[in-house]
């Protein structure tokens, strides 16, 4: 039997050689077929020399029936290749943890050739033998069922029965061991069941367990040949097919987790630790075009497990799997990303909390220091990097819209030379790769699966120093040396710690200009460090927009130096207080309905183009400078915008959803056409394509949407056509001119900041108006004292009894008495550092401020009621500057 086995190996192997050596390049499907037929001959290896597990089996080549003598691994390895070949060899369902003890005692003189004749990774395993010695000889035995090479759901169900069942758990911790430690046996477990190594087509039908009945399908799924065919990576994340079983992972787990941790903690833990070594070795020597569906079936099974943001899990264990998943390469990175926000989202929550939970813990007890910042700690940057992934994967597994929004390229095609001009030296921001790879943008996402703000990390916000970070985000050294920076990663930021870095950012170009002013007064050229405005009072927007009109004729990067703005007449020097009531008395003006630029939504009470304005483009270029120096100068404005403007500085269009913050009765009433189903929508609403709008003088204007559109009916066919064309038309085609001019003077102060970047139009909307929270128990908390006042002073106990008393608006009156602005900045009060100083004794004067220093200046008043009184007469009779 050996011999014939001999000579049936050595001629399979010679014609194997000779198919070979007559072709240069192998046939792929050739070598995907001999890598299948290894992985039956361990099949049948197993099922001859230890069944399949089933006591009623009637197989006559497993060990199981009973039927079979019992064969010596030698034996049953040459049998194994003879079976292969033959037409009616059955393979049986595999139970490897039913599988009878067996022992095993060979020596080396018993080892044929047919066992040479095998990949080594086909034959048992030696890992469950033990070594028992007595009198000096040492024989190797089995003392357990082996360890499976791959797990499944049901495999581990069984493994625990038997567990509780003998009160020993070595099987399962040993089985952990083994499949947990290694990429390839993880990346074969919890297949989904059409490619499960445990599922073989014979199962069904006996005949296609012959290899030439392998197809190229059920091959690329047993060898693991990556198969690029277009359906295989949906840009959709629910039509992504997983290739594990996420129910499964999860059922196997939660029976997993019902003993007590402590049984195999210390096993799984370890066995990740190595996994993650195993990662950090293998992928920086794979490359990019290598297959990597291994390392994504890995990774989508252990981010399941339920305790990975707790214990030694947390703080061994994904700290390790962190930083071999920042090695990653990006089409992995984006593959993955498909799979969490296919049917694998309903992960994102846990996976995201056990992220923000490992940085948390991680910035609180890091000893950071002068030599060791934040962005060195490499677990943190490394579970960040793999937030990114999560956070595109949140917005696929939202509600996306389509990329034909974005208007970038439109708007930069219709503005004139000289804008060109100026955008053509802006700094390009480089180009996101896993965003690209996806082919999505920030502002497709209408809806996140999880809201942004989840993405916050708190304790790292307030720990990250700004300064250090946006050295790293700008300087050239450092991108090229890999330095870190959290800019690059803003989702995880706050708001108000992302307007550091915008702050730092817009100052250092200020000081720039500055030194460019400089060195042109040295070289006899008349120069100017900043932008100076010089206005009066009851002209202001006249005397505003006709000196900013010559600067940006001029030259348009002085708009991009430190602002100083001076009233004529009023002894006030600008350190940034009259900077703010500058701003909120041009906002004030330009927002009259007298000018007629804008008109008012009532039922919103935000602000929007007038389609029918008379002001020429000039003036909307203008109020976009305006627009732009705020931001730039870090100054909060009392504008009341919808959303879908900030979203169209950014680039997108206004669509049919942008309608609910802007008019949301029309919206309802359009909402409400689409949702109508039955057939006689054309009588039911009786629309056309013609619509009207009023304009600010109460005059109804007709528009057709579509030619002779009064004489077409909305129907159930062209309803959502009517609806998108009426939206856009609205917001967009109506207002083109205005807006562009708009723009246009927002980019000139802001094309070269980081504010895209950094910012989502909401965020811009915080930046620019403020919060709208109003919490003066914040205020109270992080004001300060001076000149001898302190919290427990009686005058400081009777103010904030009498500000808290105050309503909404004394409460805004306070703020611009006191800081020049009734706005919250981003962040909230606590951000403001309001400053109370004692100003001499008790006297009828009132209170006095310095704006620019959001210094209070406070008498010792003598009793409450004073204090209340000349406080109240203060916020609401104080206007313009004057020497204090």
């Amino acid at each position: 039997m050996n011999s014939s086995d001999n000579s049936s190996a050595d001629e399979a192997s010679s014609n194997q050689e000779a198919s070979s050596s007559s072709k240069e390049k192998p046939d792929l499907e050739d070598d995907m077929k001999r890598a299948a037929a290894k992985k039956l001959i361990e099949r049948f290896f197993y099922q001859l020399t230890e069944g399949c597990g089933n006591p009623n089996c009637n197989n006559t080549n497993c060990a199981s029936s009973g039927k079979l003598n019992p064969m010596t691994p030698n034996d049953a390895a040459g049998y194994a290749l003879k079976l292969i070949k033959s037409q009616d060899a059955k393979l049986c369902e595999m139970h490897p943890n039913k599988i009878a003890r067996i022992n095993l005692d060979t020596t080396q003189s018993e080892k044929s050739n047919n066992i040479q004749d095998l990949d080594p990774s086909l034959l048992p395993s030696n890992d469950n033998a033990i070594s028992e010695c007595s009198t000096g000889k040492c024989n190797m035995k089995y003392n357990s069922a082996p360890v499976p090479t791959y797990l499944t759901e049901q495999a581990l169900f069984e493994i625990i029965d038997e567990c509780e069942s003998s009160e020993s758990y070595s099987p399962l911790i040993r089985t952990l061991g083994e499949i947990f430690s290694s990429i390839e046996n993880l990346s074969r477990s919890f297949i989904q069941e059409p490619f499960s190594p445990s599922t073989s087509p014979s199962t069904k039908n006996p005949e296609s367990d012959k290899i030439q009945y392998l197809n190229k399908e059920q091959l690329r799924h047993l060898e693991g040949e990556k198969d690029k065919d277009e359906d295989s990576c949906a840009d959709s994340g629910s039509s992504t097919v997983l290739p594990v079983d996420l129910p499964a992972v999860r059922r196997a787990y939660a029976a997993l987790f019902k003993l007590k941790t402590s049984i195999f903690e210390n096993s799984l833990v370890n066995a990740l630790v190595t996994l993650a070594g195993n990662l950090q070795m293998e992928l920086p020597t794979r490359k990019e075009k290598d297959n990597h569906d291994d390392i994504i079936n890995v990774l989508l099974i252990v981010f399941e497990i339920p305790a990975l943001g707790s214990g030694d899990f947390l703080e061994t264990a994904l700290p390790a799997i962190c930083r071999a998943a920042q090695w990653l390469p990006v089409e992995v990175q984006a593959t993955l990303a498909r799979m969490w926000s296919g049917p694998g989202r309903s992960a994102i929550r846990n996976i995201l909390e056990n992220l923000q939970q490992l940085i948390t813990l991680r910035v609180i007890v890091t000893p950071f220091h002068r030599d060791f910042f934040i962005q060195d700690e490499n677990v943190i940057t490394s579970a960040t990097k793999l937030m990114k992934i999560l956070y595109y994967a949140n917005m696929l597994a939202g509600v996306l819209e389509s990329p034909s929004l974005r208007t970038m390229d439109e708007i930069s095609d219709s503005m004139d030379e000289s804008f060109l001009a100026v955008k053509l030296n802006k700094t390009i921001e480089p180009e996101d790769a896993l965003a690209k790879v996806l082919g999505i943008h920030i502002l497709d996402c209408r809806k996140p699966y999880l809201p942004y703000t989840e993405f916050y990390n708190e304790p790292l916000s307030d720990m990250v120093e700004m300064d250090r970070d946006f050295a790293n985000f700008k300087s050239e050294l450092g991108l090229f040396s890999g330095k870190f920076s959290f800019m690059n990663y803003p989702f995880i930021l706050t708001p108000a710690t992302k307007t550091m870095g915008l702050y730092f950012d817009n100052r250092i170009r200020m000081y720039s200009e500055r030194r460019i002013s400089i060195l042109q007064a040295v070289t006899g050229q008349p120069s100017n460090p900043y932008l100076r405005l010089k206005v009066r009072r009851e002209n202001i927007i006249e005397d505003a927009l006709v000196e900013l009109e010559m600067i940006s004729m001029e030259n348009p990067n002085d708009l991009k130096k430190q602002l100083v703005v001076e009233f004529e007449g009023e002894q006030g020097i600008d350190e940034g207080g009259v900077s703010k009531e500058f701003f909120q008395l041009v906002i004030e003006e330009i927002f009259n309905p007298d000018y007629a630029m804008f008109t008012m939504q009532n039922e919103t009470r935000t602000v929007w183009f007038n389609p029918t304005s008379f002001e020429t483009t000039a003036q909307f270029t203008l109020i976009g400078i305006v627009l732009g120096l705020a931001i730039y100068n870090n100054i909060i404005l009392a504008v009341n915008f919808p959303m879908v403007l900030y979203r169209k500085l950014m680039g997108r269009k206004g669509s049919f959803e942008d309608l609910f913050d802007w008019n949301p009765i029309l919206y309802n009433s359009l909402k409400q056409m689409l949702e109508y189903s039955e057939p006689d929508l054309e009588e039911t609403f009786m629309q056309t394509f013609r619509i009207s709008y009023q304009d600010v003088f109460g005059t109804i204007i007709n528009y057709d949407l579509k030619e002779k559109g009064d004489r077409i009916p909305v129907t159930q066919e062209n309803k959502y056509e009517f609806v998108d064309m009426y939206a856009d038309f609205l917001l967009n085609e109506s207002v083109e001119k205005q807006f562009r001019a708009f723009y246009k003077g927002f980019q000139m102060v802001v094309d070269e900041s980081p504010l895209e970047q950094l910012f989502r139009p909401e965020e811009i909307e915080l930046l620019i108006c403020g919060s709208k929270n109003f919490d003066f128990d914040e205020l109270e908390n992080s004001t300060e004292y001076d000149g001898g006042y302190s919290n427990d002073t009686q005058v400081i106990k009777d103010f904030w009894s009498v500000v808290h008393a105050f309503s909404l608006e004394d409460k805004r009156k306070l703020l611009q008495f006191t800081t020049g602005s009734d706005r919250v900045p981003i962040g909230g009060l606590s951000k403001l550092k309001l400053v109370i100083a004692k100003n001499g004794p008790d006297s009828d004067r009132l209170p006095t401020a310095h704006t620019c220093f959001n210094v209070l200046l406070l008498p010792e008043y003598s009793s409450k009621d004073k204090l209340k009184d000349r406080l109240v007469k203060a916020i609401n009779y104080s206007k313009g500057f004057g020497m204090l």
